[in-house]
This record gives structure tokens, sequence and C-alpha cells, in this order.
């Protein structure tokens, strides 16, 4: 598999949400495709250095979600993604980020204005070089 993840130990994230959410974003840009195997649960385990317990419960979050299915015997695989339902997740995820983001504005009083000049500048200059 040609995406690499990254376990963060200072991140205050759980570890099988971190696995998770690396698929998943792999799976939603593209990085990952309509039946590609995900590596084996023992193999990923074993290559980030976590429990068993830990890729199973990432793997079966995948599951639930409807990202990826497991064929037994075989291993789990990605997959097909409706272009409508890969939009109303990545809506929702934007959704849950900028509810967290208004939480911690009104912490600081930020005004509405404030708010909207803080994401048109972040629209603006995603992805520029400094």
């Amino acid at each position: 598999m040609g995406i690499g993840i990254v376990i963060s130990n200072t991140s205050g994230v759980p570890i099988y949400e971190q696995i998770k959410q690396q698929l998943k974003d792999a799976i939603l840009s593209g990085a990952l495709s309509e039946d590609d195997a995900l590596p084996s649960i023992r193999g990923l385990a074993r290559d980030l250095k976590v429990s068993v317990i830990t890729t199973t419960r990432a793997y079966s979050d995948l599951v639930t979600e409807g990202f990826v299915t497991n064929v037994p015997g075989k291993g789990y695989y990605v997959l097909p993604r409706n272009s409508e339902l890969v939009r109303e997740q990545i809506l929702r995820e934007v959704e849950d980020h900028l509810e967290r983001a208004i939480d911690r504005a009104r912490i600081a009083d930020l005004s509405r204005a404030e708010l909207h000049d803080a994401l048109d500048y972040l629209i603006d200059n995603a992805g520029a070089t400094s």
C-alpha cells in the first residue's frame, strides 16, 4: 500500500482513531481506490508497533462507516465510493470542524465579522507557501 500511516502518541487522539482517519482520508482523496486491499490487521499492527486490538477497532469502524468490506479469508478491501456520498461525508466533517471553530471563537469573544475575515483569509491562502 502506498500510503504511510503516522501515529502520534502526543495528539490526544486515540491511536485507532488516527489509523481510521488516515485510511478514510486516503480513500476520500483517491490515494486508495475501489477494490484496493488494506494491509492485514496483524501486519499493520506489527508495522505501527500497536496492538492487534487497535487495528481491529480501526478496521471495524471503517466497515461500519461503509468505507471498506471484510472478505473472509482474504482481508479488507476498499468499497466503491458514490461521489455524492463522499461529498456528504466530507461536508459533515467540515461542519464538525467549523462547529468546533465557532465554539472556540465564542470563548475568545470574536465577532461574526472577525470569524468571516478569518475564514476568508484561510480560503484565499489555502495551499500558499510561505
